[in-house]
């Protein structure tokens, strides 16, 4: 029997979406979210090479320079801002990318976004692995934040959209946990090849083509979601697709919810314009303030730099890249906690009690090393290990957390009519949060020193404070029904919902 999905919002009153999880929504669903593989295994990829020798010696002399100098500052020895730049870059540009795949994503669809993405990504990747000057391995990076945009925007709306309302955030995660298994490998490909001289950084840049490849070519195979091509007119397919992903003909009811949304959401000319409206704002809101927040946890400062960092407290360059391959299991363990549970228990449990771990570890790995690590001192191996412990413990509350419910939340969120255009704000926030983090952390680590810890400490305060006041719970929640269940009840947002307020807006 398929599951029998009930909805009290809504004029009609009681609705039944008939669905269950079909085999070809779970392939769907694996191969859209090889999109998150992409954009970890760069994430974990890039931390690595910035600590190789060969990769240093050859683009960034100043710094290898200065990495080899037994006197030099423990907190200063990478802080060089064209190194940062290699990082950052990328982000930069998928800033701008994520509001060019919004309206593609709307007139296109997610599929042909995702195979955009994938080929902008395979540019670049051929750029960084052949890079002979920092010009290319720079354009290169900017074409995979191209990729990247496209696919963080086109990826997590997809598995919004396929997903049976009850099983939406654990499919929806799927992304976020091959976010993790690309940091992993990519951290266990740093360790291999680091001993490979003098071109094992380029292996390491290279092999990033292999999930861009594996979207390139799942992405011809998988369908495109109903909602996308019912808001394209293409009705019978949308219905035709719709039965099939749900395994079931008694969608009706459902494909006239959709087909509802699909009107209204047409007539919008300018989504983006549409955005201001007052009723728009709370999602808006939470979507950005999610992305913020997400990033000054700290996590992305620490999987970009992992080795960076190990190095920093006193390991040596193998003993820093396996730790950070201690890091990465932690990271893909604790994502699939999080699948399990994210329907269960919900979405702010989840953020709070994360919120409670990453503020005890932040402020303990803080306090060791303003008391332990000084300019020029080595930690001892004890302390250096607790260290490790303690970021294992940080990285797993995150990834149970604010990694994968930071892009779940906005994408289950918006209304039809806005959800491209303000998922577009949600991805070019994370990407323009995740460029200040990258570019600047090395420079605060120099400068503030332990104190950066605290720094992330306050942050995660304040997340929690959100959470517990501005955050209302969608676990269940049917993707269009957000407005009449979630918003108009909220305490503080139901204010927002004032529709004849909205009408100076209306476009």
């Amino acid at each position: 029997m398929p599951a029998m999905v009930m909805s009290n919002a809504g004029p009609g009153g009681a609705k039944k979406f008939e669905g269950r999880i079909t085999i070809y929504v779970v392939i769907c669903g694996i191969i859209a979210a090889t999109g998150g593989l992409m954009f970890g295994y760069d994430i974990g990829i890039s931390g690595g090479v910035t600590s190789m020798d060969d990769f240093l010696e050859e683009f960034f002399p100043v710094v290898y320079e200065r990495k080899h100098k037994a006197k030099e500052d423990n907190y200063c020895k990478f802080d060089n801002q064209n190194l940062q730049l290699f990082t950052s870059s990328l982000y930069l540009a998928a800033l701008v990318a994520s509001f060019v795949a919004s309206k593609i994503c709307t007139k296109h669809g997610r599929r042909l976004t995702m195979q955009a993405a994938s080929v902008f990504f395979l540019v670049g990747v051929i750029l960084n692995a052949a890079a002979v000057n920092i010009a290319m391995l720079i354009i290169g990076r900017i074409l995979l934040g191209v990729g990247v945009g496209f696919a963080n925007q086109a990826v997590p709306l997809f598995l919004s959209e396929i997903a049976p309302v009850h099983l939406r955030g654990a499919l929806n995660i799927l992304f976020q946990l091959d976010v993790t298994i690309g940091i992993f490998v990519a951290n266990i490909v740093n360790y291999l090849v680091s001993n490979i001289h003098p071109w094992g950084w380029r292996l390491a840049l290279g092999l990033a083509g292999v999930p861009a490849t594996m979207l390139c070519l799942g992405s011809m195979v998988i369908a495109e979601t109903p909602t996308s091509l019912i808001e394209r007119e293409m009705l019978m397919e949308g219905l035709a697709m719709l039965k099939k992903i749900r395994g079931t003909d008694n969608v009706d009811t459902e494909y006239e919810e959709i087909l509802h949304a699909c009107e209204m959401a047409r007539q919008v000319k300018q989504p983006f314009k549409n955005l201001m409206k007052r009723s728009s704002r709370p999602q808006l809101v939470i979507a950005i303030v999610m992305q913020v927040f997400q990033q000054f946890t700290g996590i992305n400062a620490i999987m970009f730099y992992a080795p960076v960092l190990f190095q920093t407290i006193g390991f040596k360059n193998d003993a820093s890249l396996l730790s950070a391959v201690i890091t990465g299991i932690v990271n893909v363990l604790s994502t699939v906690v999080s699948v399990v549970l994210v329907d269960k228990v919900g979405r702010r449990f989840l953020l709070l009690e994360a919120c409670g771990q990453m503020l005890i570890t932040q402020v303990a790995i803080g306090g060791i090393l303003l008391v332990n690590l000084k300019a020029t001192n080595d930690l001892g191996h004890g302390v250096a290990v607790w260290v490790v412990v303690l970021v294992c413990l940080f990285v797993s509350s995150f990834a149970w957390s604010w990694g994968p419910l930071g892009w779940l939340i906005p994408s289950e969120t918006f209304p039809l009519a806005t959800r491209t255009a303000g998922y577009a704000f949600a991805v070019s926030s994370n990407m323009l949060f995740t460029f200040v983090i990258a570019q600047a952390f090395l420079s605060m680590m120099c400068h503030l020193r332990a104190g950066i810890f605290f720094f992330f400490g306050a942050w995660i305060v304040m997340m929690g404070l959100f959470v517990i006041f501005l955050l209302p719970e969608t676990k269940n929640v049917p993707i269009d029904e957000m407005t009449e269940k979630v918003w108009k009840q909220h305490w503080f947002w139901k204010r927002f919902m004032d529709e004849e307020d909205d009408k100076k807006y209306s476009v």
